[in-house]
């Protein structure tokens, strides 16, 4: 559980962590930040998981995205052991070697990976997911912190004060209106009065939904530019790929190659370039999804393309709670089972938020999820903005 010593989150903290230009130090106080958040909301409603608990374990794990933990490695070592990309590989070096290259296989090899460059690609999916993160936080993290400043300290239920909490929530659908943000934290202010419990802890689930659902929406272009990293068009890495192969005679394939090209004529080293850029891009989005499709809850690992091991709480085995039940009509196909809840492609909106839907009603009771990310010794160096040792 956190310490209680901690000063509760405002806004203007949320902002200040915001405005943190390094990503992975922004990344790591932002990770603390929703853990922080989700001490002061589990202060006010019970040791339940609240949104905030999902996200600081979704943060710390994109974390290990945006500092590119492991995923080099994984990618050379998928290069070296999955044939289709070494097939493509001995084409272009066979294409090379028609057209005069005079590098052994080993360094030819070595030469056209490092011109096509993968760890572009890592970077692009980085800046994506940190992009990803921020924008959440500085959304979704600053209403919670408004939240427990303007609706935290009500000893009853105050319905103008929660109104003019809401009101400054814009109306509307996502990506852009907060018609999901206002319904949910109105969901949480209720269930703080709530004494059924049974009742109490659907609000709670009703509104981690609401919020899930609103956020999912706003990162699908990040979700979607991150696992498309890899993509790049052939033509921006040809030159770089002539270049590494043919660094003194640059000038006498590209001729050569001008020539074919004005007839209209793909040589075969245009098409094995071309066949492997394609590769390289299915190899790293196989490294991205398997890196995406996973997360750590505390002590619980996940794949998220598998179905989910456990049942629901008692709580939310039967819902009540008549806007519960149509919003998990809505998104979650399998409705009261578990049967099919893993994710077939990340990059579905639909697909994705019927696993979170699952997966949030399955742990909302697990209070290990309140557990902080990160040791005290980490969090004093996060506090005086300096990266913590490792392991994070």
């Amino acid at each position: 559980m956190p310490s209680p010593s901690r000063r509760p989150l405002t806004p203007e903290d949320v902002d200040r962590i915001s405005a943190i230009a390094d990503p992975v130090i922004r990344n790591l106080r932002i990770t603390q930040a929703y853990h922080d958040l989700s001490a002061a909301t589990a202060a006010r409603l019970g040791a339940v998981a609240t949104w905030c608990t999902y996200a600081t374990w979704a943060s710390k794990q994109a974390g290990r995205t945006i500092r590119k933990e492991d995923l080099r490695r994984a990618i050379e070592a998928e290069r070296q052991s999955a044939p289709a990309t070494a097939d493509a590989l001995r084409e272009v070096a066979a294409g090379a070697a028609r057209l005069g290259a005079r590098l052994s296989r080993d360094a030819l090899l070595g030469a056209v990976w490092a011109a096509i460059g993968p760890a572009a690609a890592l970077d692009r999916a980085s800046a994506a997911v940190a992009r990803g993160n921020l924008r959440v936080f500085e959304e979704i993290g600053r209403e919670f912190a408004r939240f427990d400043v303007e609706c935290g300290t009500s000893a009853a239920f105050d319905a103008d004060t929660l109104a003019r909490f809401v009101e400054r929530l814009r109306p509307g659908e996502p990506p852009d209106g907060q018609r999901y943000l206002r319904q949910a934290f109105a969901r949480y202010y209720r269930a703080r009065f709530e004494t059924d419990p049974v009742t109490r802890a659907q609000l709670v689930l009703l509104a981690n939904l609401e919020i899930g659902f609103h956020e999912q929406t706003r990162l699908q272009p990040q979700i979607a530019a991150a696992l498309d990293a890899g993509v790049v068009d052939p033509r921006d890495v040809r030159e770089r790929v002539l270049r590494a192969l043919f660094p003194h005679a640059t000038w006498i394939v590209r001729l050569r190659l001008r020539i074919a090209r004005l007839i209209r004529r793909s040589t075969h080293l245009d098409v094995a370039i071309d066949a492997l850029v394609a590769e390289e891009g299915r190899l790293v989005r196989r490294i991205l999804t398997r890196h995406l499709m996973s997360i750590d809850l505390g002590t619980v690992h996940l794949r998220l393309g598998e179905d989910l091991g456990v049942e629901f709480p008692r709580s939310l085995r039967e819902i009540v709670v008549p806007d519960l039940r149509d919003l998990l009509g809505r998104i979650d196909p399998t409705r009261d089972s578990l049967r099919d809840s893993g994710v077939v492609d990340w990059a579905d909106l639909g697909d994705r938020v019927h696993f979170i839907a699952d997966m949030f009603r399955c742990f909302q009771e697990a209070t290990f999820l309140l557990d902080p990310p990160f040791s005290p010794a980490q969090v004093e160096r996060l506090d005086a903005g300096e990266r913590p040792d490792d392991p994070l």
